[in-house]
């Protein structure tokens, strides 16, 4: 289970997967925090839980990344450890939701401590896609550097 960072034109393309929704979507987080820093000297200092809905799958992953990389960008925090403990559907005044909850684990980024590698303007929906092969679920997202 993973993730890997693809060639992309102008920004970077990120494949990640996992063996159900919850680890897919741990695995699309860290692989948006190692275009940034170098997640392996990144300690679990701080806790941040978060909870986001979207209106479909995909919009649950892009505000899932993006309120991670809010507290990046808002809290010089930087994330290695990500525990999602339920993705399920929620019926809010009428339409239908797509609900995450979990947990981001890290710390402030600190020079000298954390590589720093490329800035991450922001989450797009190009190439946003959720599939699954097999026993695998795969995402492919691009971010913008």
């Amino acid at each position: 289970m993973g993730f890997e960072h693809l060639g992309h034109t102008a920004d970077i393309l990120i494949k990640a997967w996992g063996r159900g929704l919850e680890e897919l979507f741990e695995y699309a987080a860290k692989g948006m925090f190692e275009v940034i820093t170098d997640t392996a000297k990144v300690e679990p200092r701080v806790s941040i839980s978060i909870r986001i809905c979207g209106f479909d799958l995909e919009n649950a992953l892009y505000k899932w990344l993006e309120e991670l990389l809010y507290y990046h960008d808002s809290r010089n925090l930087v994330f290695s450890r990500f525990e999602v403990s339920r993705i399920y559907e929620l019926i809010a005044e009428g339409e239908k939701q797509i609900c995450v909850e979990g947990i981001a684990k890290g710390e402030e980024f600190q020079r000298g401590k954390h590589e720093p590698r490329t800035v991450v303007k922001a989450i797009t929906y190009h190439e946003m896609r959720i599939w699954s092969e097999g026993e695998k679920l795969y995402a492919t997202f691009v971010v913008d550097i």
